[in-house]
């Protein structure tokens, strides 16, 4: 169990470090964080272990993305 959260920690430190460089100028470090953080509460008990990483990082840069295309159109 122990493996299975440092893991989980390690997948959602990488992720959200490549989201937030991504996003860079476009959202703020602790929306990316925070977007990462629930996209990955949202998998818990959802998917493979093996799977994580990889659907981490499509959920949260999907939210992200809806995110940031909202607040663009919010401007006009």
């Amino acid at each position: 169990m122990t493996v299975e959260v440092e893991q989980s920690d390690r997948h959602v430190m990488e992720v959200t470090n490549g989201l937030a460089a991504e996003f860079s100028g476009v959202l703020a470090r602790p929306v990316v964080s925070k977007t990462v953080l629930n996209a990955r509460q949202d998998l818990e008990g959802q998917i493979v272990p093996e799977a994580l990483s990889e659907m981490l990082h499509q959920l949260a840069r999907h939210r992200l993305g809806n995110l940031s295309t909202a607040r663009k159109a919010s401007v006009y």
